[in-house]
């Protein structure tokens, strides 16, 4: 009788949890060491991955950190997407959008917009996905508020609702601003009530 060789997981499988171990690792880097302080061997050490691993999945810096906020910012439109089905108050769905907008992930973010704004190679990758994450997050807006963007002024609303979001999350960044952002998501889930559901 031979001994069973010990199970071992298929490559195909063993690269994609590396990948996403190595997305997952920028996004906190990013997040909490900012632009200057996250390279590609601190994600890898983070990760626990070797360099060359990493430099197998990303060729350069650019391509990981924006890779990295495209699968983060996924993953939080599908949960929020998950929730469609739910029947939210209007304040309820503004404080999910708000917690996204004061996640790691958000700051991330930032950190890569800011990067970009004097780096044209990086602005190059980074516009198209903050404009495909721009159509997509107002789309899962829509959809979760149940708004209908035939009626006048509702498109606009939702838009002001995602940059309003926006300005709370970048708020919070260096103090805590939650006593101030709920006051103002309370006011704000009136006023859209009225704007998305009332006739005209």
């Amino acid at each position: 009788m031979t001994a069973q060789a010990p199970f071992r997981e298929p490559q195909q499988g063993r690269s994609r949890a590396t990948r996403q171990r190595l997305l997952e690792a920028a996004i906190e880097c990013l997040a909490s060491l900012g632009w200057t302080g996250t390279t590609v061997a601190v994600v890898a050490e983070r990760a626990g991955v070797s360099r060359g691993a990493a430099q197998h999945h990303f060729r350069t810096r650019e391509e990981l950190f924006t890779a990295a906020v495209e699968y983060g910012t996924e993953i939080r439109l599908e949960q929020l997407r998950d929730l469609a089905s739910h029947r939210l108050s209007t304040l309820e769905v503004l404080t999910l959008l708000a917690e996204m907008f004061i996640s790691p992930l958000f700051r991330a973010s930032l950190q890569l917009w800011v990067a970009a704004s004097s780096d044209a190679a990086l602005r190059d990758q980074v516009l198209p996905l903050e404009a495909r994450v721009g159509r997509e997050a107002h789309r899962v807006t829509v959809e979760i508020l149940g708004a209908d963007e035939s009626q006048p002024g509702v498109r606009e609303s939702v838009q002001a609702t995602l940059d309003l979001v926006r300005g709370l999350g970048l708020a919070d960044l260096l103090t805590d601003d939650s006593a101030r952002r709920t006051r103002l998501l309370a006011q704000w889930a009136r006023l859209l009530d009225r704007a998305l559901y009332s006739p005209s």
